[in-house]
């Protein structure tokens, strides 16, 4: 009774996909997953026996391929869900890897050293990361280079990811093995040579590290490095010496300015360099107004103008020494700050 259901199954099988190749693309296409169905519910059939009694009662009521492919889309099968979850596991595949990709610590020794020393988990690990990181370099440039701009976004996405040491040990090593290519410029050459690179040749001669060298235009990834290096300079604390480097420029400009110059014309004022502001956090701010040495100094921003300007009275004189001890002094004094602004800053000037 088995082979019987089955061969009269296969038989209107066989009709359907006479009639399914007669008809244009566009009709198959519809058909495309009612085909399907069919051929798996046959191949159950193929491989699998049901109990006379099942088998007779489908075979006496004349059940059809048809009516089992109705009665399929009419039961809840869990399909859409079983695809949700297939791209769900498959993503989350994904960002494991990129984590444990992104947590790889980078290993700077050879792979010899690494066998010989029960590291060479760690040394592959390091090494598919260098690998991950050019290859996310490239695809960077690629994706951010356009009319003849490249977007320092691309940068960002690659240092977030991989973080600057990685990102710079695969940029520099870029640049050293391409040691003869003159668009690389002098700077980004001379600052790929202070890069620790881990030993890439193997016994057999082969260098490893050209597997993480980047491919795309020297050009561009001149250029890219540039950010990169950009990115981590605005990303670092400002250290004490160019604290007072800046309020340094502060105080020699608002000394040297012949005539108030802010709109109202009753402050003498000075910008605050954009790089500075970058770098600046709430206290950096708060340590600079202590450095510069004058009493009426306040810190603005101006209407209709872009940045912050230091800013003291036309009444205050600037040219007065200023000694050691008061300077000390005036270090020690909290400073004066009047803002409800971000980084205390004054309102802006009107």
């Amino acid at each position: 009774m088995n082979q019987a259901l089955y061969d009269r199954l296969r038989a209107e099988q066989e009709k359907y996909k006479r009639w399914l190749l007669s008809q244009p693309p566009e009709e198959i296409l519809n058909h495309t997953y009612e085909y399907t169905v069919r051929e798996d519910i046959l191949l159950l059939f193929e491989n699998n026996e049901l109990p006379d009694k099942q088998a007779d009662a489908l075979l006496r009521h004349g059940t059809s391929l048809a009516d089992l492919y109705k009665s399929f889309g009419q039961i809840d099968t869990g399909y859409m869900e079983t695809l949700q979850n297939l791209i769900e596991n498959e993503a989350n595949d994904l960002i494991a890897e990129e984590e444990k990709l992104r947590a790889a610590p980078v290993y700077y020794q050879s792979a010899q050293y690494a066998r010989e020393n029960g590291e060479l988990e760690q040394y592959r690990e390091s090494h598919k990361a260098n690998i991950a990181c050019k290859e996310a370099i490239q695809t960077a440039i690629a994706n951010h280079h356009h009319d003849n701009w490249l977007d320092p976004a691309g940068a960002k996405e690659v240092t977030d990811k991989f973080g600057f040491q990685r990102t710079f040990l695969v940029l520099a090593n870029t640049v050293r093995l391409k040691d003869w290519d003159q668009r690389f410029s002098r700077s980004n050459r001379e600052w790929a040579g202070t890069v620790f690179l881990p030993a890439g040749k193997s016994p057999m001669g082969t260098d490893r590290n050209t597997s993480f060298c980047v491919e795309s235009h020297s050009t561009l990834v001149d250029g890219f490095i540039d950010q990169a290096r950009e990115q981590y300079l605005l990303s670092q604390p400002l250290s004490r010496r160019q604290l007072e480097a800046e309020a340094d420029r502060i105080t020699r400009i608002l000394r040297k300015t012949q005539a108030p110059n802010s709109p109202s014309g009753t402050h003498f004022m000075a910008a605050l360099s954009p790089r500075f502001l970058q770098r600046a956090s709430t206290k950096d701010i708060e340590t600079l107004q202590r450095l510069i040495p004058f009493k009426t100094l306040e810190l603005s921003a101006l209407k209709d103008r872009n940045g912050v300007f230091a800013m003291i009275s036309n009444k205050e004189s600037r040219h007065q020494a200023i000694s050691k001890s008061s300077a000390l002094d005036k270090l020690k004094q909290p400073a004066r700050v009047k803002p409800q602004r971000q980084k205390k800053l004054q309102e802006p000037e009107r």
